[in-house]
């Protein structure tokens, strides 16, 4: 059911009116690991992201965290330990008075072609499906080729950060609307002026 802060505003061109930001997990908001995060002590946020997050939600905008998460299925965690590293990652942001709205996850690995594995979009549709948003235009916040090609293929925004992946993926072909920053603090920094 949709409430009034979903409803886009029919005047705009683009997407002014909801003030959404949609980010990649490993990478952008916390360090990763060409092995896996696969331990709650080793989900370390990268430096000033958890600070850059909670100012994105006290500035109003509603966070929602879009992730590839093959790991479950190559059996390198449990469903519960993702769910005790996102606790802690809550509770990081609770201590700023924050919050992300949801975390969605693709728990496939890249063999089994499921929809929701980015590049495609399954977990962006899922994401309109709960919430009735509209996505045009959103920054999408990722440091690999493939959040940067679901971005721009769902209509969204992407914004290629440098941490984690995303130097090496400075050497592909990015999307052509590409915005690229330092680290997810530098964004918000350009962002909220």
């Amino acid at each position: 059911m949709k409430d009034a802060n979903t409803i886009t505003n029919s005047h705009s061109s683009h997407n002014t009116t909801n003030k959404i930001i949609l980010l990649d997990r490993d990478g952008v908001i916390n360090n990763d690991s060409d092995d896996y995060v696969r331990t709650v002590e080793e989900w370390q946020p990268i430096d000033g992201s958890i600070e850059a997050i909670a100012r994105l939600y006290h500035a109003g905008y509603r966070i929602f965290v879009i992730t590839n998460q093959s790991g479950l299925a190559r059996g390198y965690f449990s469903l519960e330990t993702l769910q005790q590293m996102h606790a802690k990652f809550s509770a990081l942001l609770a201590a700023h008075h924050a919050k992300v709205e949801h975390i969605y996850f693709c728990q496939h690995s890249p063999d089994v072609n499921c929809d929701c594995r980015k590049p495609k979009t399954g977990l962006l549709r899922q994401l309109v499906a709960d919430t009735g948003l509209d996505l045009t235009s959103v920054p999408f916040i990722g440091d690999s080729l493939r959040d940067l090609q679901a971005a721009d293929s769902f209509g969204c925004l992407p914004i290629l950060v440098k941490t984690g992946n995303g130097t090496q993926t400075l050497d592909k072909k990015l999307p052509t609307q590409t915005q690229i920053f330092g680290n997810l603090a530098e964004y918000t920094d350009h962002l909220l002026g």
